[in-house]
């Protein structure tokens, strides 16, 4: 089921930004956001409640609304906005640096995380693959003939990087032991709601042509509501709660790798050695990552078996001194 899950949340996020993009040039930001979570929400909540668990629950609706509208609304609404008028390649590069402000924010980990040399080492060369892989993009738009509206943007994402990972945390450290997939549909429902308000302030249901919305971007939306939402943001929220915040990130590290694959694939996008090489150093950065966690789940097995044969040694010099004590 980890694999199952990782893999989902590695491949279909990954193309979540190709699939934003077109969905945005046919519905309005805000109220893409919201016809996307309010749907996906109402759908797995339903689907919760015919498999009979409980949906109503106040303390948990309550956490997952806080966690969703950080996650959602914050995080994944500023990505919806940017992709107005920046490509996904920079969006993407932009979003990688979330791995390191799980690692700032979770508080309760920073022990083992700033003493875990691989696990640092791991992020800051994921973190380096990134850049190596959209270093042309960067100059780019940093550069006097570069688009300043994309500036403003990446400063946008870095915003709605941190408010991804306080989300994430969160979720992880507010879960109560409950329904991961009841969690995600009341998460993604008060992102929906929260989405709503600013899309009638824009006015942009009274301003759409629902019959000039091509075909495209109802498809998009659709894979956006089934895909991204219902089955990776619902896998996304299941990790958080059986394997650590700083493993469950390097989707970020990822997520770029299939956004560059499928645009050559789909879209005829070229890609430069340099970014292939960029690629090769992000998957190694998140090997190194899981192989850290995994020598240091490893490593606590040995003391709980020590324990018992210290007792059994404890218990045989009981029984030699009895039986001393015996023969004289």
């Amino acid at each position: 089921m980890v694999v199952v899950a990782f893999t989902t949340v590695y491949i279909v996020w990954g193309s979540t930004y190709l699939f934003i993009q077109k969905a945005v040039h046919g519905f309005p930001p805000f109220l893409l956001g919201t016809v996307r979570f309010l749907i996906a929400g109402l759908l797995l909540l339903g689907w919760c409640k015919l498999k009979g668990e409980q949906v109503i629950v106040k303390k948990n609706i309550r956490d997952s609304s806080i966690s969703g509208v950080l996650l959602l609304f914050f995080g994944n609404g500023v990505v919806i906005w940017v992709e107005q008028f920046m490509p996904t390649a920079m969006v993407a590069i932009t979003l990688s640096s979330s791995p390191l402000w799980f690692i700032v924010l979770d508080r309760s980990k920073w022990s083992e995380n700033f003493r875990n040399k691989s696990t640092i080492a791991g992020l800051i060369i994921g973190f380096a693959g990134v850049i190596l892989l959209f270093a042309e993009n960067i100059s780019t738009a940093f550069s006097s003939a570069g688009n300043k509206a994309e500036i403003g943007g990446l400063a946008l994402l870095c915003i709605g990087s941190i408010a991804w990972a306080a989300g994430s945390l969160y979720s992880k450290y507010n879960s109560h032991g409950g329904s991961a997939s009841v969690s995600t549909a009341w998460q993604m429902i008060a992102a929906g709601v929260a989405f709503l308000p600013v899309s009638l302030i824009r006015g942009e249901p009274k301003h759409l042509n629902w019959q000039s919305i091509p075909a495209e971007s109802w498809f998009s939306l659709s894979y956006l509501i089934i895909f991204g939402s219902i089955a990776a943001f619902s896998a996304y929220v299941w990790l958080l709660q059986v394997r650590s915040a700083t493993q469950v990130s390097t989707h970020a590290y990822v997520n770029p790798v299939v956004a560059v694959l499928l645009g050559i694939l789909f879209a005829n996008e070229n890609i430069s050695w340099i970014q292939i090489t960029g690629l090769a150093i992000i998957l190694g950065s998140v090997l190194l990552i899981n192989m850290a966690k995994k020598k240091m789940n490893q490593s606590k097995v040995p003391t709980a078996i020590k324990i018992p044969q210290q007792l059994d040694e404890k218990l045989s010099i009981n029984r030699l001194e009895e039986a001393i004590t015996q023969e004289s």
